[in-house]
Protein backbone atom coordinates (compact mmCIF):
# COMPACT_ATOMS: atom_id res chain seq x y z
CA UNK A 1 0.00 0.00 0.00
CA UNK A 2 2.77 2.32 0.74
CA UNK A 3 4.30 1.82 -2.49
CA UNK A 4 0.91 2.42 -4.32
CA UNK A 5 1.14 6.13 -2.30
CA UNK A 6 4.38 7.40 -2.81
CA UNK A 7 3.52 6.41 -6.62
CA UNK A 8 0.15 8.31 -6.42
CA UNK A 9 1.79 11.26 -4.86
CA UNK A 10 4.26 11.55 -7.27
CA UNK A 11 1.96 10.93 -9.99
CA UNK A 12 -0.12 14.12 -8.65
CA UNK A 13 3.28 16.23 -7.71
CA UNK A 14 4.09 15.75 -11.60
CA UNK A 15 1.40 16.86 -13.30
CA UNK A 16 1.11 19.40 -10.57
CA UNK A 17 4.12 20.81 -11.69
CA UNK A 18 3.59 20.62 -15.36
CA UNK A 19 0.30 23.16 -14.88
CA UNK A 20 2.20 25.03 -13.02
CA UNK A 21 4.59 25.97 -15.67
CA UNK A 22 1.97 26.57 -17.83
CA UNK A 23 1.53 30.49 -18.05
CA UNK A 24 -1.43 32.60 -19.52
CA UNK A 25 -1.09 36.27 -19.99
CA UNK A 26 -3.78 38.97 -21.86
CA UNK A 27 -2.63 41.24 -24.31
CA UNK A 28 -4.85 44.04 -26.28
CA UNK A 29 -3.93 44.18 -29.61
CA UNK A 30 -6.40 46.27 -31.57
CA UNK A 31 -9.80 48.71 -30.64
CA UNK A 32 -12.37 48.58 -33.51
CA UNK A 33 -15.60 49.75 -33.28
CA UNK A 34 -15.03 50.63 -29.94
CA UNK A 35 -14.71 46.83 -28.97
CA UNK A 36 -11.50 46.12 -27.58
CA UNK A 37 -9.77 42.98 -28.64
CA UNK A 38 -7.44 41.04 -26.75
CA UNK A 39 -5.23 38.21 -26.97
CA UNK A 40 -5.03 35.21 -24.31
CA UNK A 41 -0.66 33.74 -24.58
CA UNK A 42 -0.28 29.85 -23.12
CA UNK A 43 3.28 29.21 -22.86
CA UNK A 44 5.39 26.66 -20.87
CA UNK A 45 7.80 28.11 -18.44
CA UNK A 46 10.83 25.97 -19.93
CA UNK A 47 9.15 26.24 -23.56
CA UNK A 48 12.29 27.06 -26.65
CA UNK A 49 13.35 30.32 -27.31
CA UNK A 50 11.62 30.73 -30.15
CA UNK A 51 8.45 28.34 -30.73
CA UNK A 52 6.18 27.98 -33.40
CA UNK A 53 2.68 29.52 -32.16
CA UNK A 54 -0.83 28.39 -32.78
CA UNK A 55 -3.09 31.60 -33.63
CA UNK A 56 -6.58 29.76 -32.27
CA UNK A 57 -9.83 31.22 -33.44
CA UNK A 58 -13.09 30.39 -31.59
CA UNK A 59 -16.75 29.96 -33.13
CA UNK A 60 -19.83 30.39 -32.66
CA UNK A 61 -21.56 31.34 -35.72
CA UNK A 62 -20.30 34.69 -35.77
CA UNK A 63 -23.01 36.11 -32.99
CA UNK A 64 -21.78 33.66 -30.15
CA UNK A 65 -18.62 32.22 -28.31
CA UNK A 66 -15.15 33.56 -26.67
CA UNK A 67 -11.77 32.42 -26.67
CA UNK A 68 -12.78 32.09 -22.56
CA UNK A 69 -14.95 29.27 -23.24
CA UNK A 70 -13.98 26.48 -21.13
CA UNK A 71 -14.09 23.93 -23.52
CA UNK A 72 -11.48 26.46 -25.89
CA UNK A 73 -9.20 27.11 -22.51
CA UNK A 74 -8.67 23.17 -21.98
CA UNK A 75 -7.61 23.14 -25.98
CA UNK A 76 -5.45 25.73 -25.59
CA UNK A 77 -3.81 24.72 -22.62
CA UNK A 78 -3.81 20.85 -24.01
CA UNK A 79 -2.02 22.77 -27.00
CA UNK A 80 0.88 24.29 -24.67
CA UNK A 81 1.53 21.24 -22.89
CA UNK A 82 2.66 19.52 -25.58
CA UNK A 83 5.29 22.59 -26.79
CA UNK A 84 3.70 25.03 -28.82
CA UNK A 85 2.70 28.63 -27.92
CA UNK A 86 -0.41 29.32 -28.49
CA UNK A 87 -2.63 32.87 -28.64
CA UNK A 88 -6.27 32.38 -28.63
CA UNK A 89 -8.03 35.66 -29.75
CA UNK A 90 -10.36 37.60 -29.89
CA UNK A 91 -12.44 39.19 -32.71
CA UNK A 92 -15.78 40.95 -33.92
CA UNK A 93 -19.17 38.67 -34.03
CA UNK A 94 -20.54 40.64 -36.71
CA UNK A 95 -23.53 38.98 -37.16
CA UNK A 96 -25.01 39.26 -33.72
CA UNK A 97 -28.39 40.17 -33.81
CA UNK A 98 -29.27 39.34 -37.49
CA UNK A 99 -31.79 37.18 -38.65
CA UNK A 100 -32.81 36.00 -42.13
CA UNK A 101 -32.31 32.78 -44.54
CA UNK A 102 -29.64 31.33 -46.27
CA UNK A 103 -29.66 34.20 -49.31
CA UNK A 104 -30.52 36.99 -46.88
CA UNK A 105 -27.25 36.27 -45.01
CA UNK A 106 -25.10 36.63 -47.62
CA UNK A 107 -23.69 40.09 -47.48
CA UNK A 108 -23.67 40.29 -43.83
CA UNK A 109 -21.70 36.62 -43.72
CA UNK A 110 -19.39 38.43 -46.33
CA UNK A 111 -18.75 41.28 -44.19
CA UNK A 112 -18.89 38.69 -41.01
CA UNK A 113 -15.81 36.80 -42.10
CA UNK A 114 -14.21 40.07 -43.87
CA UNK A 115 -14.08 41.80 -40.03
CA UNK A 116 -12.90 39.04 -38.30
CA UNK A 117 -9.91 38.05 -40.73
CA UNK A 118 -9.46 42.06 -40.03
CA UNK A 119 -9.11 41.21 -36.31
CA UNK A 120 -7.04 37.90 -37.22
CA UNK A 121 -4.43 39.95 -39.07
CA UNK A 122 -3.76 42.38 -36.76
CA UNK A 123 -3.53 39.60 -34.12
CA UNK A 124 -1.29 38.07 -36.19
CA UNK A 125 0.88 41.88 -37.05
CA UNK A 126 1.08 41.91 -32.71
CA UNK A 127 2.66 38.64 -32.70
CA UNK A 128 4.87 39.42 -35.48
CA UNK A 129 5.61 42.76 -33.88
CA UNK A 130 6.52 41.50 -30.33
CA UNK A 131 7.91 38.06 -31.60
CA UNK A 132 11.45 38.66 -29.47
CA UNK A 133 9.98 39.03 -26.23
CA UNK A 134 7.14 36.71 -26.94
CA UNK A 135 9.86 33.98 -27.82
CA UNK A 136 7.69 33.53 -31.24
CA UNK A 137 9.34 31.98 -34.76
CA UNK A 138 7.57 34.07 -37.36
CA UNK A 139 8.61 31.46 -39.78
CA UNK A 140 5.63 28.98 -38.00
CA UNK A 141 2.60 30.78 -37.58
CA UNK A 142 -0.06 28.51 -37.44
CA UNK A 143 -4.04 29.26 -38.07
CA UNK A 144 -6.24 27.04 -35.92
CA UNK A 145 -9.67 27.69 -35.52
CA UNK A 146 -13.32 26.16 -34.99
CA UNK A 147 -16.70 26.77 -37.21
CA UNK A 148 -16.93 30.20 -37.67
CA UNK A 149 -13.43 30.51 -36.45
CA UNK A 150 -12.34 27.71 -38.76
CA UNK A 151 -13.92 29.64 -42.01
CA UNK A 152 -11.79 33.11 -40.24
CA UNK A 153 -8.40 30.86 -40.49
CA UNK A 154 -9.29 29.38 -44.31
CA UNK A 155 -10.29 32.78 -45.47
CA UNK A 156 -7.59 34.34 -44.08
CA UNK A 157 -4.67 32.14 -45.72
CA UNK A 158 -6.67 32.05 -48.91
CA UNK A 159 -6.78 35.96 -49.03
CA UNK A 160 -2.89 36.27 -48.14
CA UNK A 161 -2.00 33.97 -50.79
CA UNK A 162 -4.39 36.47 -53.55
CA UNK A 163 -2.75 39.59 -51.96
CA UNK A 164 -6.38 41.27 -51.40
CA UNK A 165 -6.30 44.69 -49.69
CA UNK A 166 -6.81 43.35 -45.84
CA UNK A 167 -3.44 41.77 -46.10
CA UNK A 168 -1.57 45.16 -46.57
CA UNK A 169 -1.71 44.26 -42.27
CA UNK A 170 1.24 41.78 -42.49
CA UNK A 171 4.69 41.85 -44.15
CA UNK A 172 4.87 41.32 -47.77
CA UNK A 173 6.47 38.14 -47.70
CA UNK A 174 5.02 36.58 -44.54
CA UNK A 175 3.23 33.59 -45.16
CA UNK A 176 1.52 31.41 -42.72
CA UNK A 177 2.91 28.13 -41.86
CA UNK A 178 -0.41 26.11 -41.59
CA UNK A 179 -3.78 25.91 -41.31
CA UNK A 180 -5.78 24.02 -39.15
CA UNK A 181 -9.75 24.12 -39.63
CA UNK A 182 -12.47 22.24 -37.96
CA UNK A 183 -15.65 22.63 -40.02
CA UNK A 184 -14.40 25.44 -42.34
CA UNK A 185 -15.26 26.84 -45.77
CA UNK A 186 -14.07 29.73 -47.91
CA UNK A 187 -16.36 32.94 -49.35
CA UNK A 188 -15.63 33.46 -52.99
CA UNK A 189 -17.41 35.87 -55.51
CA UNK A 190 -14.38 34.76 -58.20
CA UNK A 191 -15.85 31.34 -59.02
CA UNK A 192 -14.17 28.06 -57.69
CA UNK A 193 -11.22 28.67 -54.90
CA UNK A 194 -7.99 29.48 -56.50
CA UNK A 195 -4.90 30.51 -55.16
CA UNK A 196 -2.22 32.88 -57.11
CA UNK A 197 0.25 31.77 -54.55
CA UNK A 198 0.68 27.96 -52.53
CA UNK A 199 -1.41 27.67 -49.72
CA UNK A 200 -0.21 26.75 -46.60
CA UNK A 201 -0.01 23.07 -45.67
CA UNK A 202 -3.75 22.24 -44.50
CA UNK A 203 -5.84 20.20 -42.45
CA UNK A 204 -9.25 19.35 -42.69
CA UNK A 205 -11.46 18.05 -40.42
CA UNK A 206 -15.65 17.96 -41.57
CA UNK A 207 -18.71 15.88 -41.13
CA UNK A 208 -19.83 14.68 -44.46
CA UNK A 209 -23.36 15.84 -43.28
CA UNK A 210 -22.61 19.11 -42.50
CA UNK A 211 -25.57 21.74 -43.13
CA UNK A 212 -24.74 24.41 -41.29
CA UNK A 213 -21.04 24.88 -42.74
CA UNK A 214 -21.29 23.06 -45.89
CA UNK A 215 -19.46 19.98 -46.31
CA UNK A 216 -19.35 20.64 -50.23
CA UNK A 217 -20.61 24.18 -51.51
CA UNK A 218 -22.84 26.19 -52.52
CA UNK A 219 -22.69 28.19 -55.34
CA UNK A 220 -24.68 30.87 -57.40
CA UNK A 221 -22.65 31.71 -60.76
CA UNK A 222 -19.56 33.07 -59.58
CA UNK A 223 -20.70 33.47 -56.06
CA UNK A 224 -20.07 30.61 -53.52
CA UNK A 225 -19.55 28.93 -50.30
CA UNK A 226 -16.84 26.81 -50.39
CA UNK A 227 -16.31 23.90 -47.88
CA UNK A 228 -13.89 21.28 -47.19
CA UNK A 229 -14.83 19.10 -50.06
CA UNK A 230 -14.46 21.14 -52.54
CA UNK A 231 -11.31 23.20 -51.16
CA UNK A 232 -9.61 19.24 -51.25
CA UNK A 233 -10.66 19.23 -55.33
CA UNK A 234 -8.60 22.18 -55.53
CA UNK A 235 -5.62 21.35 -53.74
CA UNK A 236 -5.29 17.66 -55.58
CA UNK A 237 -5.76 19.46 -58.80
CA UNK A 238 -2.95 21.62 -57.98
CA UNK A 239 -0.56 19.32 -55.65
CA UNK A 240 -1.07 21.60 -52.45
CA UNK A 241 -0.37 19.83 -49.41
CA UNK A 242 -3.36 18.73 -47.40
CA UNK A 243 -4.73 16.08 -44.92
CA UNK A 244 -8.41 15.60 -44.76
CA UNK A 245 -10.53 13.60 -42.10
CA UNK A 246 -13.88 13.25 -43.48
CA UNK A 247 -16.66 12.13 -40.88
CA UNK A 248 -19.36 9.94 -42.32
CA UNK A 249 -23.11 10.25 -40.78
CA UNK A 250 -21.51 13.45 -38.53
CA UNK A 251 -22.80 17.07 -39.03
CA UNK A 252 -21.73 20.32 -37.50
CA UNK A 253 -20.41 18.26 -34.39
CA UNK A 254 -17.05 18.38 -35.78
CA UNK A 255 -16.16 21.76 -35.46
CA UNK A 256 -15.40 20.82 -31.46
CA UNK A 257 -14.77 17.27 -31.29
CA UNK A 258 -11.32 17.26 -32.69
CA UNK A 259 -10.34 19.65 -29.60
CA UNK A 260 -10.40 16.23 -26.96
CA UNK A 261 -9.95 13.66 -29.85
CA UNK A 262 -7.35 14.75 -32.35
CA UNK A 263 -4.41 16.26 -30.34
CA UNK A 264 -2.43 13.63 -31.18
CA UNK A 265 -3.06 13.66 -34.94
CA UNK A 266 -2.24 17.87 -35.04
CA UNK A 267 0.86 17.77 -33.14
CA UNK A 268 1.66 15.40 -36.04
CA UNK A 269 0.58 17.18 -39.06
CA UNK A 270 2.72 19.96 -37.30
CA UNK A 271 5.87 18.16 -37.04
CA UNK A 272 5.54 16.53 -40.67
CA UNK A 273 3.66 19.42 -42.89
CA UNK A 274 5.22 22.71 -41.05
CA UNK A 275 8.21 20.95 -39.34
CA UNK A 276 9.58 18.83 -42.20
CA UNK A 277 7.77 20.74 -44.39
CA UNK A 278 6.82 17.12 -46.42
CA UNK A 279 4.61 17.42 -49.72
CA UNK A 280 1.81 14.92 -48.33
CA UNK A 281 -1.71 14.79 -49.62
CA UNK A 282 -3.57 12.67 -47.05
CA UNK A 283 -7.36 11.87 -47.06
CA UNK A 284 -9.12 9.65 -44.85
CA UNK A 285 -12.98 8.67 -44.45
CA UNK A 286 -13.55 8.28 -40.80
CA UNK A 287 -16.57 6.01 -39.34
CA UNK A 288 -16.29 6.31 -36.22
CA UNK A 289 -19.20 4.49 -33.66
CA UNK A 290 -17.66 6.00 -30.22
CA UNK A 291 -18.50 9.73 -32.14
CA UNK A 292 -22.28 10.86 -30.65
CA UNK A 293 -24.01 13.05 -32.31
CA UNK A 294 -24.33 16.41 -30.62
CA UNK A 295 -27.61 18.98 -30.79
CA UNK A 296 -25.91 21.37 -33.20
CA UNK A 297 -24.96 18.40 -35.61
CA UNK A 298 -28.18 18.81 -37.29
CA UNK A 299 -28.10 22.76 -37.63
CA UNK A 300 -28.59 25.07 -41.07
CA UNK A 301 -28.40 28.23 -41.08
CA UNK A 302 -31.99 29.22 -40.49
CA UNK A 303 -31.38 27.75 -37.15
CA UNK A 304 -28.92 30.18 -36.03
CA UNK A 305 -29.98 33.18 -37.61
CA UNK A 306 -34.00 33.16 -36.87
Amino acid sequence: MKKITIIQFLLVFISVSVHSQLSVKNYVFAVRDTVTLGLDLYTLADAGEKNPVIVFVFGGGFITGSKSDEQNVNYCKSLAERGFTVAAIDYRLALKGVKGGVFALIKPLEYAIGVAVEDLYSAVHFLLQHADELGIDTDRVILNGSSAGAITVLQADYELCNGTETVKALPPDFRFAGVIAFAGAIFSREGKVTYKRPPAPTFLFHGMKDKLVFYDKMQIFRLGFFGSNAIVKRFEKFDYPYCIYRYRDMGHDIASYPMTRNLDDIVWFIDRYVGEKAPLRMDATIKDENLTPMDIGGFTPADLYK
